[in-house]
């Protein structure tokens, strides 16, 4: 079986306005523009990690009409005042099928400017074992969206993890046979949390 790679960060956020400046804050560079999502009724901004890792901010599109559907990464259930943080992860594969499993939920086709993808997505939109577990996605083409963002001298080392409940995070990420790099470090907590280590022109940052 090929092994699935971790593919992009996830920051959540009430705004994007909030969600880049947490970044800008924790990494001293903002990200840039980025794409509408008009299934899920949100936008995003993306900053490269490097060649095939990127960081993503998102947040509910206020211009968007309402979407009959729970969005992704438990954005419904974010109070407007809540601070922006690192709260999911996708990891990318050439079996999406092969490597779902009802912990990470159903695998739906999606869409947005002519480009197609399969993606995991829970019934309740939350990411999967509060964000420790990943949402898979399989893209149509061997492009990669890091591919196309400018270079700005970041690099993901590292993503630890805490949970609770460790040994079902770790069966999951067993199951998609997640590579070693860059490396997922899982670790037993109170509660879930995720910080990026990241290296960048200042020295390594931690972003969660």
């Amino acid at each position: 079986m090929m092994p699935s790679r971790l593919d992009h960060l996830v920051v959540v956020a009430p705004s994007l306005t909030a969600g880049a400046a947490l970044v800008e804050q924790s990494l001293v560079i903002p990200p840039g523009p980025g794409r509408k999502h008009p299934h899920m009724g949100t936008h995003n901004l993306l900053l490269s990690l490097g060649t095939s890792v990127y960081l993503e901010v998102v947040a509910v599109d206020p211009n968007a009409p309402p979407v009959a559907r729970p969005r992704w990464f438990g954005l419904d259930d974010m109070p407007p005042q809540a601070p922006a943080r690192l709260a999911a992860w996708v990891a990318s594969t050439d079996d999406i099928h092969a490597l779902t499993s009802p912990a990470l939920g159903a695998v739906e086709q999606m869409e947005r400017e002519g480009l197609t993808w399969q993606m995991t997505s829970t019934g309740d939109g939350q990411p999967p074992l509060s964000g420790a577990a990943p949402l898979l996605i399989q893209r149509a083409t061997r492009f990669h969206p890091a591919s196309r963002l400018p270079d700005v001298g970041l690099r993901l080392r590292c993503l630890r993890i805490q949970h609770p409940r460790p040994d079902d995070v770790a069966q999951v990420l067993a199951h998609v046979a997640l590579a070693d790099k860059p490396a997922v470090v899982l670790t037993a907590g109170a509660v879930c949390s995720l910080v990026a280590e990241i290296e960048t022109p200042q020295g390594v940052r931690l972003l969660g």
